[in-house]
């Protein structure tokens, strides 16, 4: 099948051959559960099977109905992005309201739910009674990272596919393809640690590119207590901004979008009322986005955080004499220079240390604060 919407996984074989074989029998479970770390394509897989679904020829991946999956506009696809920390009980009857309806080409009505694990309780309890009882022609593809992030009783009457973290080379084959040079296309791959998007953004983004740098000099750049402030403010700085352009590039589009629909620059009866009305709608846009302004930053500081343990992992790596493939690769010197002035028990100190972070910021502690405790753990531990 070349040109297959299954082309898009990066090495998922396995999972590919057992999706293509479930759209050409055309026995299916109700209810599908796509699991794997961030970046190894939950969602690219869900949406090739949703456009294996509803394409006549089983995802051929250029036909006018494989167009419209991939553009997230075909008629019988429900797409779900929650955009903010949690996904309400509210938002998810309206859901399941929406899916009970017939499909409009008669074949199935797909509800593709990325980030499940984003539902309350008592949304999951709503989600629950849907998946339960299913329209016949109703299907559902719920993304979430491990299938325990689901309550149990969703999690058992769904068909499981578990997806893996995808190798370099998997990941570099993906940019080339997309017209990425060869050495930027690896050197991405690496270290985005298998993140496909992740990679897709260092290799095209020199911004990106530029801010993750910074964050990687943290470790150079602890040599005293106010080098170590400094370094936190800088490393919270750069998630900021990777955040901040994140957000910029999805709330424009948006706003533009409500304002045109309610008439903004056009003339003629109407149009003063079809304005006033926007001011809610705007509002509400507003709230959403804000929402996911919150959940976007606090994504940001974790990735950053996550980016500085895989240094200190190549770190440990050079110092045991690990044969291992190193995210850093492209920062060797530094990697080098670090792991002679430490030993490796305080390399693990240290991840433990940005671990423990990670965890202290998802229990809401102030970001600058959590991070400035770090800095001052990893310079305390540099003569270790």
């Amino acid at each position: 099948m070349t040109g297959s919407v299954f082309d898009r996984l990066a090495g998922q074989d396995e999972v590919a051959a057992q999706l293509r074989a479930a759209a050409e029998s055309g026995g299916l479970t109700h209810a599908w559960l796509f699991t794997g770390p961030p970046g190894s394509g939950r969602s690219v897989a869900a949406g090739a099977f949703a456009a294996a679904l509803l394409c006549p020829d089983q995802g051929c991946g250029h036909c006018a109905s494989c167009r419209q999956v991939a553009a997230g506009t075909h008629p019988d696809l429900l797409l779900v992005r929650p955009d903010g920390l949690s996904y309400g009980v509210k938002q998810t009857r309206d859901l399941v309201l929406k899916a009970a309806s017939s499909p409009v080409y008669g074949g199935w009505r797909i509800v593709l739910f990325e980030d499940a694990d984003r539902a309350t309780e008592q949304a999951a309890n709503a989600l629950l009674k849907a998946i339960e009882e299913p329209p016949p022609r109703t299907i559902w593809l719920l993304c979430a990272p491990s299938a325990a992030d689901l309550p149990v009783t969703i999690r058992s009457r769904c068909r499981l596919i578990t997806l893996r973290t995808p190798p370099t080379d998997a990941v570099a084959a993906i940019l080339r393809a997309e017209g990425v040079s060869e050495e930027t296309a690896l050197d991405a791959a690496r270290a985005s640690l298998g993140h496909i998007g992740r990679a897709r953004r260092l290799a095209t983004d020199p911004a990106a590119a530029r801010r993750r740098g910074e964050v990687l000099a943290m470790p150079g750049r602890l040599t005293g207590l106010g080098a170590a402030f400094a370094a936190a403010a800088a490393l919270v700085q750069a998630a900021e901004a990777e955040a901040a352009a994140t957000t910029e590039a999805l709330d424009t589009p948006e706003r533009d979008a409500l304002k045109l629909a309610y008439g903004e620059g056009s003339t003629g009866k109407g149009v003063a009322t079809a304005i006033r009305g926007a001011a809610g709608a705007l509002k509400e846009l507003e709230d959403r986005q804000k929402s996911r302004a919150t959940r976007i930053k606090r994504d940001a500081l974790d990735l950053a955080l996550l980016d500085l343990a895989a240094f200190y992992r190549d770190v440990l790596a050079i110092q045991v004499g690990a044969d291992v493939e190193l995210a850093n690769a492209s920062r060797e010197p530094d990697l080098r220079a670090i792991a002679v002035a430490s030993t490796a028990a305080t390399t693990v100190r240290r991840i433990e240390a940005v671990m423990t972070c990670r965890e202290r910021l998802a229990a809401s502690v102030a970001p600058l604060l959590a991070v400035e405790e770090l800095a001052l753990a990893l310079a305390s531990r540099s003569a270790a």
